[in-house]
C-alpha cells in the first residue's frame, strides 16, 4: 500500500515538473520573441519557440526525469503547452505594445 502511494506521488511530481517547465518555457520564449522579433508577422518567433521546446528535454534530464520514458503523447503535451503559453503571452505583449 505504501509503495503504491510513493509511486503515485512520484508520478504526480513528474507531471508537475514537466508541466511547470513547459509553461515557463512558453512564457520565456514569448519574452525572447518580443525582444528579437520586429512585428507580429516575423517568423523568427517560431524559431525561438522551437529552440525553447528542444531545450526542455536536456533540462528535464538534469531535473531527474528520464526522457527515454516519454511517450509520443508526452512529447505532444510538452509542445502544445509550450506553444499555448508562447502564443498567449506573445499576443498579450503585442497587444499592450510592450517593447523589451
Amino acid at each position: 500500500m505504501a509503495a503504491e502511494t510513493l509511486d503515485e506521488r512520484a508520478s504526480h511530481i513528474r507531471g508537475l515538473t514537466v508541466t511547470s517547465i513547459a509553461t515557463l518555457a512558453g512564457v520565456a520564449s514569448a519574452v525572447v520573441t518580443t525582444a528579437i522579433a520586429t512585428g507580429a508577422t516575423d517568423t523568427i518567433g517560431v524559431a525561438v519557440l522551437g529552440a525553447f521546446v528542444l531545450a526542455q528535454f536536456p533540462l528535464l534530464s538534469v531535473m531527474g526525469i528520464d526522457t527515454g520514458d516519454l511517450s509520443a503523447k508526452d512529447y505532444l503535451y510538452i509542445v502544445f503547452m509550450t506553444f499555448s503559453l508562447w502564443y498567449v503571452t506573445w499576443a498579450i505583449l503585442l497587444t499592450t505594445g510592450t517593447t523589451l
